[in-house]
């Protein structure tokens, strides 16, 4: 069962969200849970689709709405929406309340973003201590924001080597950078574009394509992931 719930965030603003209880409410409350990072476009289907999708598997599953309910459905809205984004107040803020959120009644907590919630997953395994694992598929901070020593948890990313966006050269470089400072990842190369595991873009436009190997293989290894780590 899906709902809208309001979270408070740790400077006591408040935050809505797409909650979603995990498939047959075998654990409850009580279940592991996972908060979702949008893309570029906002809280869309899409991305109620994946919470949807990681529900099934067993979690209790919050996507925080960072746009405060505007969408973008084509590429200029949706860079004008991400631009307008403060993405140091959606890290420690809006998703690190959604982690606390869950932590209520969830032992475990992990993060998984795409594109944009990418990168601020990245972020959020610097700036949010409560999480337990975080997954990033084709998105990442600027190098300069990315603080090795402050990453306590695993980590995996998943990135296309075609990618308009995230040129894979810097996608090498940040994995180099956590290699050295000892930080538990995993990242992985698919032969693939932009938003290779999103099966609904809203812009054809935008040079990005699904594909449903690549995308099926990093579901995959993200899911027994979690399973890993967050039980």
């Amino acid at each position: 069962m899906s709902s809208t719930i309001t979270f408070t965030r740790p400077d006591g603003k408040t935050c809505s969200g797409h909650y979603v209880d995990p498939a047959g409410g075998a654990q409850g409350a009580n279940a592991p849970g996972i908060v979702v990072i949008q893309e570029w476009w906002g809280l869309n289907a899409q991305i109620k689709e994946v919470a949807d999708r990681l529900s099934l598997a067993g979690y209790r599953v919050l996507v925080p709405d960072l746009y405060r309910g505007k969408l973008g459905l084509a590429a200029k809205e949706a860079e004008h929406l991400m631009t307008g984004l403060d993405f140091a107040d959606a890290a420690t803020q809006d998703i690190r309340g959604a982690v606390q959120y869950l932590k209520q009644s969830s032992a475990k907590v992990g993060v998984v973003g795409f594109c944009m919630g990418g990168a601020l997953t990245i972020l959020s395994a610097v700036f949010v201590p409560e999480s337990d694992a975080a997954v990033c598929f084709y998105g990442f901070p600027p190098l300069d924001y990315v603080d090795p020593s402050k990453i306590t948890k695993p980590l995996m990313g998943h990135f296309a080597i075609q990618d308009a966006f995230f040129p894979i050269a810097q996608a090498e470089a940040l994995d180099e950078k956590l290699t050295k400072a000892g930080v538990a990842h995993e990242f992985f190369q698919y032969d693939a574009q932009h938003a290779f595991a999103n099966e609904k873009p809203e812009d054809p436009s935008v040079p990005a394509r699904y594909d449903k190997p690549s995308a099926d293989l990093a579901w995959q290894r993200s899911l027994t992931f979690f399973s890993q780590h967050l039980g």
